[in-house]
């Protein structure tokens, strides 16, 4: 914008034509507004109630607490699932199908790199989420004995049907026919315990064990 022209005379016998700027005038009226205030979301700590940016849990596992709240060691240790599924008792769905889907890290195996990486969940939202499942802690330690006495009452049935065998197999390789000089002639059967039968012989007296599977 080009303002009007004003002539000045010189005295020297010849006028100066000079323009009047007034976009220099406009510019000198202009005043910057300063900029806005930028406002952040700060978080609250759980554990200490200050307000912080963010942090390893926040960032990692949607946990409001701060770094320095933080309890690596202890309340907010981390765990594998192989360890939280046997102790929890949690199955796969309940880490990947139900709501809300638990976040983890990821770890290289620290038993060996081309086992692929861990994955490491929060400890203490593997406890909610065990609650979750289980209704109470009462409920989860019920399970726990349950299967625990399962677990024995197998172990000793195949313990006892070892036993059975190698008894069956001791007691077969001792008995031998004594051919030399007669046949033996055994009496009638004995029981002698729940599986156990013996039979005597009525020429020599030795006696027949055996076991009835």
């Amino acid at each position: 914008m080009k303002g009007t022209s004003k002539v000045i005379d010189t005295g020297g016998g010849f006028f100066l034509e000079e323009e009047d700027d007034e976009e220099h005038h406009i510019a000198e009226k202009v005043v910057h507004q300063p900029g806005p205030v930028m406002e952040f979301d700060y978080l609250i700590c759980g554990e200490c109630g200050k307000e912080f940016m963010d942090s390893y849990l926040s960032n990692h596992f949607d946990l409001a607490v701060c770094d320095n709240c933080r309890d690596p060691e202890g309340k907010h240790k981390l765990m594998t699932r192989t360890d939280a599924k046997q102790e929890f008792l949690l199955k796969d769905c309940d880490f990947d199908k139900r709501e809300p889907v638990l976040k983890y890290v990821l770890r290289k195996n620290p038993h060996n790199s081309r086992w692929g990486d861990m994955k490491l969940y929060l400890r203490l939202q593997i406890v909610k989420r065990s609650l979750e499942v289980w209704g109470s802690e009462e409920a989860l330690e019920e399970a726990k004995e349950a299967r625990q006495e399962s677990r024995e009452k197998l172990k000793q049935k195949r313990f006892d049907k070892k036993v059975k065998e190698l008894r069956h197999a001791v007691r077969s390789s001792l008995w031998k026919k004594d051919t030399s000089n007669h046949q033996h002639e055994y009496g009638p059967e004995e029981q002698v315990e729940e599986d156990v039968f013996k039979k005597t012989c009525t020429l020599c007296g030795q006696e027949l064990t055996y076991e009835k599977m």
